[in-house]
């Protein structure tokens, strides 16, 4: 993997290819939209998913094949608004601090 292995990056764990697009953890279909319970588990694996991408968007960036790690700009984008719309309805007294 990257500058030690010589091997690119492989989809983060939760990607799954799908009809040539990749999909993340936080793809919910349509018709569960808005009934998904969001948990610790849940947001630490977006959390970490999100860590891969950025690792995989800058292995990319840094080969110069920046067309090829657009879909991922586009899945951490939407992980990315899909936290901040999470963040943006937990009241405050809610939400946990990290220490």
């Amino acid at each position: 993997m990257g500058a030690r292995g010589g091997r690119e990056r492989r989809l983060p764990s939760g990607l799954a290819r799908g009809g040539g697009a990749a999909m993340s953890v936080a793809f919910v279909p349509e018709r569960l939209r808005g009934k998904a319970e969001v948990n610790q588990e849940t947001l630490q694996r977006l959390l970490e998913e999100n860590d891969q991408l950025i690792r995989c968007i800058a292995e990319y960036q840094s080969k110069g094949r920046a067309t090829d790690c657009v879909q991922y700009q586009h899945i951490l984008h939407r992980n990315l608004i899909y936290l901040a719309t999470i963040a943006d309805a937990t009241p405050p007294g809610a939400q946990k601090t990290v220490e």
